[in-house]
Parts: structure tokens; C-alpha cells; sequence
């Protein structure tokens, strides 16, 4: 069974699923994949993992790093939990590129190569934004591009963190957890 619940953020309404595991859905309400993943049968109610997601989302919207991890319950392809995973060691205020995320799934896999694009697909369809910081990814030149939640979103949650991504032609460089361990 999941569970909804929604939370007001400074940019915007924000609902909430979980189910006995962790954190399933952050979505933007509007956004594009709203609810995407959310079980037909669900209930709305508050439940302690709802409330440590909005207690990590406050301190987010204050502007500081939260110092806990919220339980999460990935629900995708193998390749698409892969890519999120990754997405969670995007450290506070940096910034990866698409790019630089295939090269690791490629290195971790024994690949020569692998697709941007197939990364970028996956990043797209993120169920659990902010918390997995889907908007830490940017275009290799350090262009914001592709946010389910909107590229103004994206840009308000960067500037939350102070992220330095508006400088052209300067590619953001971020050591990802796992790579070369």
C-alpha cells in the first residue's frame, strides 16, 4: 500500500507516496510524470516517513544540506535505479553532466561505451525529485536543460544550493561516489 501526502515549498505544491520500504514519489503537482508510479489503490495519510521527507525538505527550502537520508523505494528498470543511484552521491551545490554519468555506468559495467541519451532518459523519469537530485544534471556545457518539474524549477533549486552551473563552456567537474573505488 502507498501512501500520499503533500507539501507546500516555496516553489511549489509537492506530493508525496510512500510505501512500507521508503519514499516511492516526489513530484512537482503539474509536472511532467505527475504521480507516475503512484499504485491506483492509495491512501492519503501521514506516516513517519512522510513526515522525516517534509522535515528534510524544510531544512532543503532553508537552504542548508540535511544532515539524514530519507529511506527511498526505487520502482524502475534495472538501468533506471542504476542511474538514480548514482544520482543520490551528486554532492550538495554540484553539478554532473549526462555525459559524465554514462561514462560511469560504462566504466562500472566494463563497457566502451555507453548513451548519454539513454542516461538522460532515465534522469527524466526520476519519481523522486530533489531528494534524488535529478537537477544536479547538466548539459556538458554547463546548460540547464531537461527537468520533468520545469527548467525553472530546476534553476531556483540550483540556486538554492548555490550551484556555480551559468558559466559557458566551463563543464562543472563532480568525483561521483563509486568511481575509481
Amino acid at each position: 500500500m502507498q501512501y500520499i501526502s503533500h507539501y507546500h515549498s516555496p516553489i511549489g505544491r509537492i506530493l508525496l507516496a510512500a510505501d512500507d520500504i521508503g519514499l516511492t514519489g516526489l513530484w512537482f503537482e503539474g509536472q511532467k510524470y505527475f504521480a507516475r508510479g503512484l499504485d491506483r489503490e492509495h491512501e492519503e495519510r501521514e506516516t513517519p516517513l512522510s513526515e522525516k521527507a517534509k522535515q528534510w525538505l524544510d531544512i532543503y527550502f532553508q537552504g542548508k544540506e540535511p544532515q539524514f537520508e530519507v529511506p527511498l523505494h526505487f520502482m524502475g528498470t534495472e538501468f533506471q535505479k542504476e542511474v538514480w543511484k548514482i544520482l543520490c552521491d551528486i554532492p550538495y551545490g554540484n553539478t554532473t553532466t549526462y555525459r559524465e554519468i554514462a561514462e560511469q555506468i560504462a566504466e562500472n559495467r566494463g563497457l566502451a561505451h555507453m548513451s548519454a541519451q539513454a542516461v538522460g532518459g532515465a534522469v527524466g523519469h526520476n519519481p523522486i525529485s530533489i531528494i534524488v537530485p535529478c537537477h544536479r544534471v547538466v548539459g556538458t556545457n554547463g546548460s540547464l536543460t531537461g527537468y520533468a518539474g520545469g527548467l525553472d524549477k530546476k534553476a531556483e533549486l540550483l540556486s538554492l544550493e548555490k550551484a556555480d552551473v551559468m558559466c559557458p563552456g566551463r563543464r562543472m567537474q563532480v568525483k561521483l561516489k563509486g568511481k575509481g573505488e
